[in-house]
């Protein structure tokens, strides 16, 4: 088994127990995928076949608004799951992109994989279900900070949550990401 099949087996393990027989059903349905810097793995209005559990690199997934401003959801890292999800779930057109901010790998796993998988290894299911709980969460965290906490404090809280992400983004991503412009962030307490 290479060292990439065994972190995935040692992410599921964090929350789940599986036995060998159990991963040799579930590793042949994760295909891998490398994409370079600036590399799109979702644009808008595309099919979204796939979720991406990432190997190594990073992501960012994003809107863009009628006046061509990014509003970045989700910067996506090592052991981070990334799609757009309403595209994959629902089997519509993506509504968001998601790029490479550095060369990246990943992990594949098609709806129809995760439908099996899942079907026939009970802890998979019980996996992928606290996953969502856990993204669910993050995300009403996320909102809340937009609504009561200013782009100060909210860059704070990144910096405390994901100190190495900091120093790995450029600054006019983080911006995006805060909703700020790159001079209201410069004029934090960096």
């Amino acid at each position: 088994m290479n060292d990439n099949y065994q972190l995935l087996r040692r992410h599921f393990e964090e929350l789940v127990e599986l036995t060998d027989e159990e991963w040799d059903f579930i590793r042949p349905h994760f295909k891998d995928k490398k994409l370079k810097k600036r590399q799109f793995l979702i644009q808008t209005g595309q099919q979204v076949e796939h979720e991406y559990w990432i190997i190594k690199g990073l992501l960012k997934s994003y809107a863009i608004d009628e006046k061509g401003n990014e509003h970045i959801l989700q910067f996506a890292l090592e052991q981070y799951w990334v799609s757009d999800y309403n595209a994959f779930q629902n089997q519509q057109p993506a509504s968001i992109y998601v790029d490479c901010i550095e060369d990246s790998e990943f992990f594949a796993l098609s709806l129809e994989s995760r439908e099996i998988i899942c079907k026939e290894v009970p802890a998979i299911a019980n996996f992928f279900r606290l996953k969502s709980n856990n993204g669910f969460v993050s995300l009403q965290k996320r909102i809340l900070s937009l609504l009561t906490q200013t782009a100060e404090e909210r860059y704070h809280a990144l910096e405390e949550k994901l100190p190495h992400l900091i120093q790995r983004v450029p600054k006019k991503l983080i911006a995006a990401y805060l909703g700020v412009s790159r001079e209201t962030l410069s004029r934090f307490k960096l």
